[in-house]
């Protein structure tokens, strides 16, 4: 039977269940205010001035442990983040110092450490030349390449490589390992190996001279498709007016002008070289200089900006350390093209440009034959 609950103004208002039901809603709505309260309280705490002193229960004090915990956490979390950040910016500038074409911002990844240790070459051959470009390589190696000992003077030539980019590079890589096991003449650096490198290329050829054959007197920079007289570069190198220091010669330039044609091959800006001439330097085909200037040329090229024509930047790092290019005892030794092979005229120059391999190994093989070549 259901009771009725009547208010003192004698109206019916609430029926037992109902008064009930609000009784509990009310003791569930106090708890939790009760509650709230404490916690408010707690929480408020750490709100207070530092001179104020409160209580400190176990509860409090492990809050406070986990929030210095995840504090220090954070910090160690920020530390690490700060020491890789330093160490990215010290490894970047490990990888750019000074520019692009500095040598020092590469690394030689195939090498022959042993080259000038067991003796000192007179003279060091350094050839740049494609990874790609075996011809050349073999056909040095069949003749100016192969004569290691001149007059009595130990003659070592080395092929200086960069890399490839593309389809086949990782089997070019590994023929290039076999080629090297083989000869032990190749010597390449991670930079990549275009015609817009040549400088790069140049200076790590600088580079290599410093760091592994010190000691040699002379090394001469010459390229791939060049006929090479080593008799009479060792003859010339051998007078006792050529000088053993500052020493830099081949075929001279002079007032070549700066090509500003956009389209050029050669072409050079004016942010990167500004003034209209180059300075007096040696054509790059073939240049031979004393083993003291790879070192000044690698040290001066830091505040020298890089240009693809690596001769003329040569010739920019001697303006810069006050010294000249020297012209050559005999100047008609250095030609360039040639307009037919000619026995007499070959057997007294010291260098010619060739059009191919198979010209080299030709008229190497036709000079080398006996009898008087006029």
């Amino acid at each position: 039977m259901e009771t009725k609950v009547t208010k003192p103004d004698g109206k019916k208002s609430l029926n037992c269940n109902s008064f009930l039901y609000y009784r509990f809603l009310f003791l569930v709505l106090f708890t939790v205010t009760v509650v709230c309260s404490r916690l408010l309280c707690i929480n408020s705490l750490t709100w207070f001035p530092a001179h104020v002193h409160y209580p400190k229960t176990p509860w409090i004090n492990r809050t406070h442990e986990v929030n210095m915990t995840a504090l220090n956490s954070n910090m160690t979390a920020l530390n690490s983040n700060t020491t890789a950040l330093n160490g990215n910016v010290s490894s970047m500038t490990t990888t750019l110092q000074y520019h692009s074409a500095h040598p020092r911002n590469y690394r030689f990844i195939m090498d022959n450490t042993e080259a000038c240790k067991v003796k000192t070459p007179f003279l060091v051959l350094m050839v740049p030349v494609a990874p790609g470009n075996l011809a050349a390589r073999h056909a040095i190696r069949k003749t100016w390449g192969n004569e290691t000992l001149v007059q009595g003077e130990l003659v070592q030539t080395f092929f200086m490589l960069g890399l490839n980019k593309g389809p086949g590079t990782e089997q070019q890589q590994e023929a290039l390992k076999q080629e090297n096991l083989l000869h032990h003449d190749l010597i390449q650096s991670n930079f990549m190996d275009t015609y817009q490198n040549l400088t790069t290329k140049t200076m790590v050829i600088m580079d290599w001279l410093v760091t592994h054959c010190p000691n040699a007197s002379y090394a001469m920079k010459v390229d791939s498709d060049m006929f090479l007289n080593i008799e009479n570069l060792v003859n010339m190198l051998k007078k006792p007016d050529i000088p053993k220091v500052n020493y830099l010669t081949g075929m001279l330039m002079w007032n070549r002008p700066v090509v500003r044609t956009k389209n050029s091959k050669w072409y050079v800006p004016e942010e990167l070289y500004p003034d209209h001439t180059y300075p007096t330097y040696t054509l790059g085909m073939g240049y031979i200089f004393s083993n003291d200037l790879p070192e000044k040329f690698v040290e001066i090229s830091k505040s020298i900006k890089p240009f693809n024509i690596e001769d003329a930047y040569i010739g920019m790092c001697m303006k810069l350390l006050g010294l000249t290019p020297s012209g050559p005892p005999n100047p008609s030794q250095f030609k360039a093209y040639n307009s037919g092979y000619n026995r007499c005229e070959f057997s007294q120059v010291i260098t010619y440009i060739l059009g191919s391999a198979q010209q080299l190994v030709k008229y190497w093989t036709d000079l080398k034959k006996p009898g008087s070549p006029c």
